[in-house]
Order: C-alpha cells, then structure tokens, then sequence
C-alpha cells in the first residue's frame, strides 16, 4: 500500500464493494483490517501482508464489531450481542439479547472503552423520534446509559480516556460527556460539534454531510466522516476543524488508523441506495479507502465481556 497513489492520496482495498460497509477495526495480533456490511449481512477481513480477502456471512444484519481477547469478535447483530468464531465462520453465543423491537431498531455503532466494556448505540429505523439509544455491556448486564438520539453514531473515546463521544446523525450533532474510566459512567452531556442541514433545494455539493462513524488520533483529534458531504473532519478536542480531507465519494461512513504505525487512514464507504449518475461518477462508492497520515491513531480497545 504504496504506490501509484492518485494526487489526493486516496486509494482503494481490492476488494469488491460493500452496499454499507461499516466499522473497521484494524486487528494488531492479525495484522489485518475487519469490517462489516451491514445491509450484506457480512463480515470482512483483509490481511494486507498476503493480500488476502476473507469473508463470513452473517444470519442479520450487523451494526458494530469489536476484537475479543481471546480471539473472534463481539458482533452487534439485529437481534442481539454475539460472539463470534471467526475459525468456526459462525456466532456462537448471544451475550445480550436486543433491547428493543427489532421490526423498528437495530445496533448500529459500537466499540469497547478502554477498560473493555462494549458501547453500543441504536438506530431508529422509520428516523421519525429520537427513540435511539446508547447501552453499555458490562458484567454480562446490558444497561441503557443515554437517548434522544434517532441514529446513533460517532462513539469514540479521548486518549486519556476521559471524554466519550456520541453523534446523532439525524440531528447532525456531536456530543461530548465527561467519562469517568473506573466505572464506565458518563456525566455533562454537552454539544460538541453542529452541523447545518442540507438546505431545501440545494444541489449535492452545497451539502457539507452529516456526522456519521468517527475515531480519535494520538494527539485527541476526533476524525468523523460526514456522510453524504465526501469528506472527512478532524476537529479539536474544543470540536475546532483542524483539516478537512475531501473524499472520491458522497458517503463515506467511518474512519479508522492501522498499520503498524497505526498511520494509515482507513474509511469504509456505502453505495446502497444512492442514485445511478452519482455512482457513475463515484466509482469506488462502497470501497474501503486508504490514505496515510501524519498523526497516528490510537490503537483498538478489546472487549472484555
């Protein structure tokens, strides 16, 4: 992953496109990049070293994945929290069952804490109340922690650990809590970050995106993809735009670090349901995309449940 980059530095996995491709993780025991799809129901792995591409179906659709510590994932399924073998290519056990009605919600983005608890935040499906919700599994309990959301997105947590972030992409918000590490509980929900709507009438490129999956790099920023606005914000821990990188696609979804430096710069993307010309001129709508950068992620929390 080195040569014959286009001038913005973009390019993609060759591997085929996901409809929604979601939640990428880069693995460091396996040195390999995970993801989903989640109206595919699949997983994917690609393992850069072998230029190897692997993929497991799913029994529904998957909102989230996590690595665990003993190996397979933690899979955030429409009808519950599941571990998953990656040997065996199956879930094994349903660790929580859904919270909700599964006929108007699912899970949708997720990741673990630093001390391993898993973050799991919901979508409202018909997106017409803000009846999605943020849930925390620890000890084997899966307790509803926040609301008001109607398509939960955007979870990250700061370097040292003390700050969670939320989105609502509907809403076109991000919110900040202050995260107290020892017992998993957040507290001063305020805005982080607001974004305008897309204005009645404006054409596509008028439209900056709204927040979608987002990482935090070494040094605190908070990367999030803005979905439907081709790009990617680094914003400060004040919530500041620091850079702004424009994106060969309208949808990117979540952007995450890997490599062994942690300094390559991964977003999965969607295609589904977007219209023809804007695919026609899109191409790699849907590709998992790559870049590096200067600053380094932060390497991925193992869910320990």
């Amino acid at each position: 992953m080195n040569a014959g980059a286009p001038p913005d530095g973009w390019q993609p996995l060759p591997v085929p496109p996901a409809g929604l491709g979601e939640s990428p993780f880069w693995h460091p025991d396996e040195a390999a990049l995970y993801w989903v799809d989640i109206p595919g129901r699949a997983l994917h792995r690609w393992h850069p070293a072998t230029a190897s591409h692997r993929q497991w179906p799913l029994p529904a659709d998957p909102g989230c994945i996590a690595p665990l510590p003993a190996g397979g994932l933690l899979v955030a399924l429409r009808d519950g929290l599941w571990t998953f073998d990656t040997a065996a290519g199956r879930p094994l056990e349903r660790l929580a069952a859904a919270p909700y009605d599964p006929a108007l919600q699912r899970f949708n983005d997720g990741r673990a804490d630093p001390q391993g608890r898993m973050w799991v935040a919901t979508i409202h499906e018909p997106r017409d109340a803000p009846r999605a919700a943020l849930y925390r599994l620890a000890g084997g309990r899966l307790d509803r922690i926040a609301g008001e959301a109607t398509v939960g997105n955007g979870l990250a947590f700061s370097p040292e650990g003390t700050t969670l972030y939320w989105a609502d992409t509907t809403a076109h918000r991000v919110d900040a809590f202050d995260f107290e590490p020892v017992g998993g509980t957040p507290s001063r929900r305020r805005v982080f970050a607001q974004f305008e709507p897309r204005a009645a009438g404006a054409p596509p490129q008028a439209y900056g995106g709204r927040p979608d999956g987002a990482a935090v790099d070494a040094e605190g920023a908070y990367w999030v993809a803005m979905y439907e606005g081709a790009r990617l914000l680094r914003l400060a821990p004040d919530g500041g735009v620091l850079a702004e990188l424009p994106l060969p696609v309208r949808c990117p979804t979540m952007p995450c670090f890997g490599g062994p430096d942690l300094r390559t710069l991964f977003v999965t993307t969607a295609r589904d349901r977007r219209p023809p010309d804007e695919l026609a001129r899109t191409p790699w709508a849907g590709r998992v995309l790559w870049r590096q950068v200067d600053v380094p992620g932060l390497p991925v929390n193992f869910a320990r449940v």
